[in-house]
């Protein structure tokens, strides 16, 4: 999170960057996914219309590795985004579930799939010339 604002000076260059432009507080580092994560924003997806077992969300989610998904659901578990429940059964059965703070991120989602919409042939196009130049 950005301490200050750093505006541009004479001419066509902006100033330079701060090097304190971010204070050293800023909870940036234990946010509980990141931009490019691959696969929280699907489990969010798969979970935002209830409980799933681990199996459940494997079918969606097929080019996720099992360990994969295990670790990324323990660490979403971690960051209080779903529960983990375990029925006392025979055979043992186990659900995820979203929790409130876990639903708060479907409108970023919801956002996210909004830009990509829009925006997403631009980005393409620029990938493409990226490899073409290359």
């Amino acid at each position: 999170m950005p301490r200050r604002t750093v505006h541009a000076t004479d001419g066509d260059r902006p100033a330079a960057l701060d090097p304190d432009m971010f204070h050293p507080l800023c909870p940036s580092s234990v946010m509980p996914f990141r931009v490019g994560d691959k696969w929280t924003g699907m489990v969010i997806r798969c979970l935002q219309d209830g409980p799933r077992r681990f199996g459940e969300l494997r079918i969606p989610l097929r080019a996720v590795t099992a360990k994969v998904l295990s670790e990324t659901l323990r660490s979403m578990e971690r960051d209080g985004l779903v529960t983990r429940t375990a029925h006392d059964e025979n055979p043992p059965r186990v659900e995820y579930a979203l929790t409130p703070l876990g639903g708060t991120l479907i409108p970023l989602l919801d956002a996210a799939r909004t830009w990509s919409e829009t925006h997403l042939p631009a980005l393409l196009a620029a990938r493409r010339g990226a490899e073409d130049a290359s």
